[in-house]
């Protein structure tokens, strides 16, 4: 199958791109470059270094003829949706949509979109199942909601199959560690330079945190599978930020203690996503633990 991955030069998306191309697909990719790196991808896939706000994007998808588009590229800091709600609005919403337009006048046949835990807000219940209520809290979370009501419409529009994966914590190789990056990329960062990262409360906040391998996988399933579905990709457990810097200091074999801070006005205290859905519909579940993604993690960041 021909596949168009946004933001396929970025964290998530080149995994996917890895795992499209060991699967046989065609892959083309296009991203601004903004957070993503050339390098993150082999040199012979093709790259279309254009925005999806810009209107060359028609062109683009006229000219790859993809039959499939996993959409990856976003605005993902929810202090920058907080912050710059023009701004996130912008790239989540009228960018998709401007693929979305795409897709209809040159007859995408699927549609994946990497959709977010942060639709659901605070949670009301655990672990947090796709009827729980839509309550997001940021920006971000508006935006990703807002398209899944929209690839709804498409579907009535024009007949396209989408699916929309509610993404938990992603982490593994690749992950930035500047500004808006994952917690585990932060907290490796800082261990390995000798600083002792800081985590913010008492640490027993809990998080689902799926390996990005695992993340790719559900992409890859969802080309053929789940057709016009809402689906969780998470592990269904629970770990708190002491649990994961435990297992970080030992995989590291440092002594550094974390820096203890107030937590954080608007932070979720606890939040792990249900995953039975995804079971179902995609035959899909996580393969790594926790403890062989960070190993897998941590062993990419030494080999820097």
């Amino acid at each position: 199958m021909r596949v168009l991955v946004t933001g396929g030069a970025g964290f998530i998306g080149s995994h996917i791109v890895e795992a499209l191309l060991a699967a046989k697909h065609e892959v083309v990719v296009i991203d601004n470059l903004s957070s993503g790196k050339k390098e993150n991808l082999p040199p012979e896939v093709p790259l279309y270094e254009v925005d999806i706000t810009d209107s060359v994007i028609d062109n683009v998808i006229k000219e790859s003829k993809p039959q499939a588009i996993i959409h990856q590229a976003a605005q993902v800091a929810v202090p920058v949706s907080l912050r710059d709600p023009l701004f996130d609005a912008d790239v989540n919403i009228m960018g998709t949509l401007n693929l979305l337009e795409a897709c209809r006048s040159y007859a995408v046949k699927k549609f994946i979109f990497a959709s977010s835990a942060a639709v659901y807000g605070n949670p009301l219940h655990l672990p947090v199942d796709e009827e729980h209520a839509v309550r997001p809290l940021s920006g971000y979370g508006i935006s990703k909601h807002t398209v899944e009501r929209y690839l709804e419409m498409y579907q009535e529009l024009c007949g396209l199959r989408w699916t929309a994966l509610r993404y938990a914590n992603i982490y593994g190789p690749r992950q930035d560690a500047l500004g808006e990056g994952g917690v585990v990329a932060i907290f490796i960062n800082k261990l390995l330079s000798g600083q002792s990262p800081t985590i913010f409360g008492d640490g027993e906040q809990t998080r689902d945190f799926v390996f990005v391998k695992d993340v790719a996988t559900a992409n890859l399933l969802a080309l053929e599978q789940g057709d016009n579905q809402i689906l969780n990709i998470s592990t269904g457990e629970a770990a708190t930020v002491n649990e994961l810097y435990g297992f970080l200091v030992r995989t590291i074999k440092s002594t550094l203690e974390p820096v203890y801070s107030p937590p954080r006005v608007g932070d979720i205290m606890h939040s792990y996503l249900d995953n039975q859905k995804v079971m179902q519909y995609l035959n899909w579940q996580p393969m790594f633990s926790l403890a062989q993604g960070l190993q897998e993690t941590v062993q990419y960041y030494l080999n820097q």
